[in-house]
């Protein structure tokens, strides 16, 4: 008869080698512009803090290459398993015909500042100057039209120039070739800091949506459900780090290594996310189909889509959050 240790030791072993033959690689489509932006930082969380590595999920981060609005087409083509991608993309892709939906959130209202050259003072002065915006159907493009239209502007009264991807923006206003572009965190505390000026801020005239989400396709999400709620069960803890008050040092310290700004950029960008609390991240990766329903009629505004306007149950999936245990 065996020894209880003996039986325990062989039962560990067997456990051990059953958890690592179950460990699983995703594929995980990345914005090329968003790899050293704080809206990658649930990502490098889940890295850093073990969440992955819990779930015995690894990710293989795949650069997509010409930005946001060619992650679907990755998707569809099965370059990746999963993406990140802007919502206005999905919908679109959706209505087309792909197979693609979303099953997590992750950004859901994000923080853009309206940077201008330093000469800019006020929004009047970019009466007859040039504006880099992302594409028209991009909710970054539909927040900044609103701020400058609440501001006082018509389209009429500057010109825009479309450049998909931060770095390009401020590549674009650095060369002086914009007057004014809208940048996320924290390439806008950088460039505030550089001397450029703060106009505005998209929040002050667009409240709360779905601005990106993690998307897989149907098909493949079916037959991959266990690794999909184990992903998005990392993803989630990531978020509820990030949240908690408590981490904060390490949240920072975290931002600061991923993008390589300084001390006082991470907690100045910390402070404008939670203090107070504006919803740009999701509590645990939930989706607000509150704020995916905006995003639709963003796009029916701009006639983007045609009425009558879909319902956002038709983008998402929700299963996977319901057993990851977020939903």
């Amino acid at each position: 008869m065996m020894r209880p240790t003996i039986i325990a030791a062989c039962l560990c072993i067997a456990t051990t080698q059953t958890v690592a033959a179950e460990s699983v690689t995703l594929r995980y489509g990345q914005i090329p512009s968003t790899l050293r932006s704080v809206s990658s930082l649930f990502l490098v969380i889940a890295q850093q803090q073990g969440f992955l590595a819990r779930e015995d999920i690894k990710l293989d981060l795949v650069p997509i290459p010409g930005g946001t609005d060619k992650m679907i087409a990755a998707l569809d083509r099965g370059a990746v398993d999963v993406t990140r991608t802007a919502t206005p993309y999905l919908i679109t892709a959706a209505l087309a015909g792909s197979d693609a939906v979303a099953i997590a959130g992750e950004t859901g209202n994000p923080i853009y500042s309206l940077i201008a050259k330093p000469e800019i003072k006020t929004f009047a002065d970019l009466k007859g100057r040039v504006v880099g915006l992302s594409l028209a159907v991009d909710t970054i493009s539909i927040s900044m039209r609103k701020l400058m239209a609440l501001k006082g502007l018509t389209e009429a009264d500057y010109a825009v120039k479309e450049l998909v991807g931060t770095p390009l923006r401020l590549d674009c206003l650095k060369k002086g070739d914009c007057d004014a572009v809208p940048l996320g965190q924290p390439e806008d505390l950088v460039a505030m800091g550089q001397g450029y000026r703060r106009l505005g801020l998209s929040t002050e005239a667009v409240g709360s949506f779905q601005f990106t989400v993690a998307a897989a396709r149907r098909s493949w999400a079916e037959k991959n459900k266990s690794a999909l709620v184990r992903f998005v069960r990392a993803i989630g803890g990531a978020f509820r780090f990030i949240h908690d008050p408590g981490n904060r040092t390490q949240v920072a310290s975290a931002i600061v290594q991923s993008t390589g700004s300084s001390e006082e950029i991470a907690q100045a960008t910390l402070a404008l996310y939670f203090e107070p609390d504006r919803g740009v991240m999701p509590k645990q990766a939930e989706i607000d189909l509150k704020g995916l329903a905006q995003v639709i009629a963003f796009m029916g505004e701009g006639g983007v889509i045609k009425p009558p306007l879909p319902s956002p149950e038709r983008f998402v999936d929700l299963q996977y959050l319901k057993a990851a245990g977020v939903e």
